[in-house]
């Protein structure tokens, strides 16, 4: 390539984002509980939208997403001309970017929050700005010291990933009075499903002019393969994404299904519920072989092991067990495994390998080589 061929600044510091791993060498049945996904999938009702889809393939999808558009706002209570649709609420993050913040401008966001907001900084080659947290929790003020007149973006994730915790409505609240008056906070609400009442910011956008809220069916809803997101926001930022937006960003099939996700409230009901009652017997049973987590709002526990050199021969047992976690140093946490909560069968042989892992690792003993092909018991 020539050397006169160059990409925009920043683009080359983007370090490639990679996904939970799948698979692990030589290990069949594995156990992905890697990419916190829904081990209960999407409902009936998607699937049988979804299967409708196969009849209209040839036509081209709606460029203005109206119906499903109409369907998130009459579940959360909210104005659809200020709703957008993405692929993915990525998608949604990527446009906020794009439209707001560019070379010399400044992109905030903390020290354990979602790889993507780095990402998305150096995409349009404005700085990325990592403000230290609290605990493993978000500091609101230490978000507001970062922030100065080329501050353009802040993202948070309330719940955050991958710790799990979150900050309280107050708290978002005095974050968006205390803003740059050319900032805007955007609230990233992947996970704000599994809080039970918890609107995710909707009230604050609704109430001012510098705040924008995203969501996603991946989660909860058990659409991650479909890839669906939305966002809302204030009507003049709504209207700026709209001009950047590819017309036909959703598929037919993405947008039916998306839409007959959100109108199944029984079934996030159902699965939210199903997730607290795994999460809290999953963290109590890590507890009881000395593994630390914060109390968790999300669909996954950050477990906290002694040392680095610990999480990673963890991390090495379970996989020869066909247990698939997640290693979060790339998050700054190395000494920890992010682990998705998967259903009551997955959960209880986490914990029975975890035991076995410290009782093996406490004997000074190699840990037990894992039976080719030997069924996933459940252990009570």
């Amino acid at each position: 390539m020539s050397d006169a061929i160059r990409p925009q600044p920043g683009i080359l510091d983007i370090a490639l984002y990679e996904g939970g791993k799948a698979h692990v060498a030589g290990v069949s049945n594995v156990v992905k509980l890697s990419s916190n996904e829904n081990p209960f999938g999407s409902s009936d009702k998607v699937k049988d939208a979804f299967l409708r889809a196969v009849h209209s393939l040839h036509r081209y999808p709606t460029t203005d997403h109206a119906s499903l558009r109409a369907a998130i706002a009459q579940v959360h209570g909210l104005d659809a001309g200020r709703v957008i649709c993405g692929v993915g609420s990525d998608e949604v993050l990527q446009m906020l970017a794009q439209a707001y913040a560019g070379p010399r401008d400044e992109v905030v966001f903390t020290e354990h929050g979602f790889l993507m907001y780095r990402l998305l900084a150096h995409s349009v080659g404005a700085t990325p700005v990592q403000v230290a947290e609290r605990e493993r929790v978000i500091d609101v003020d230490a978000i507001l010291r970062a922030c100065n007149t080329r501050t353009k973006l802040v993202f948070i994730a309330n719940p955050n990933n991958p710790t799990g915790t979150m900050i309280s409505p107050a708290e978002v609240a005095r974050l968006a009075e205390g803003l740059p008056r050319q900032a805007i906070l955007v609230l990233d609400g992947a996970y704000a499903e599994y809080v039970e009442g918890f609107d995710a910011g909707l009230g604050l956008v609704e109430a001012r002019q510098n705040v924008v809220m995203t969501r996603t069916f991946s989660k909860i809803y058990g659409l991650g393969g479909l890839r669906i997101g939305w966002g809302y926001g204030p009507k003049t930022i709504i209207d700026v994404l709209n001009r950047i937006r590819q017309p036909f960003n959703l598929s037919t099939a993405q947008l039916e299904a998306a839409e007959a996700a959100v109108l199944d409230q029984d079934w996030v009901a159902k699965c939210r519920q199903e997730n607290a009652r795994m999460r809290s017997w999953l963290a109590n049973a890590l507890a009881e072989h000395g593994i630390a987590s914060d109390v968790s709002s999300a669909n996954f526990i950050l477990a906290r092991f002694a040392s680095v050199a610990e999480a990673e021969e963890c991390d090495h047992y379970l996989q020869s067990q066909g247990l698939i976690v997640r290693r979060v140093a790339s998050y700054g946490l190395p000494h920890c495994l992010r682990i998705t909560i998967g259903d009551e069968a997955s959960c209880r042989r986490i914990a029975h390998a975890v035991a076995q892992f410290k009782a093996t690792r406490a004997e000074g003993a190699p840990s037990p080589a894992p039976v080719e092909g030997a069924p996933a018991g459940v252990v009570e």
